[in-house]
């Protein structure tokens, strides 16, 4: 049986209404660690928590840079690369 090769960018909404964006190979066992405490500093007292986005990737290079480039958006250039599935290019 051959391994999946998934990598995921996803974001999470918190709360307090802040975005908490991330990488991870099992997005399932991620987001279970996330709620129940343990995924991220960030998000421990921010809860509750909701998927809002993910993306799937083949290589976790691809993922880590989607990561990178929606942590650098505004927020309202965030809450349209959620709307839209993409970064609007300029």
């Amino acid at each position: 049986m051959e391994p999946k090769n998934e990598h995921y960018f996803y974001v999470l909404e918190c709360g307090d209404g802040s975005y908490y964006a991330g990488y991870t190979n099992a997005l399932e066992k991620r987001l279970a660690k996330h709620e129940s405490g343990k995924g991220a500093k960030y998000t421990r007292s921010r809860g509750p928590l909701t998927l809002i986005y993910h993306e799937l990737f083949e290589t976790k290079p691809e993922a880590m840079k989607a990561e990178y480039a929606f942590k650098q958006l505004s927020k309202a250039e965030k809450i349209a690369y959620i709307r839209d599935g993409k970064a609007e290019q300029t």
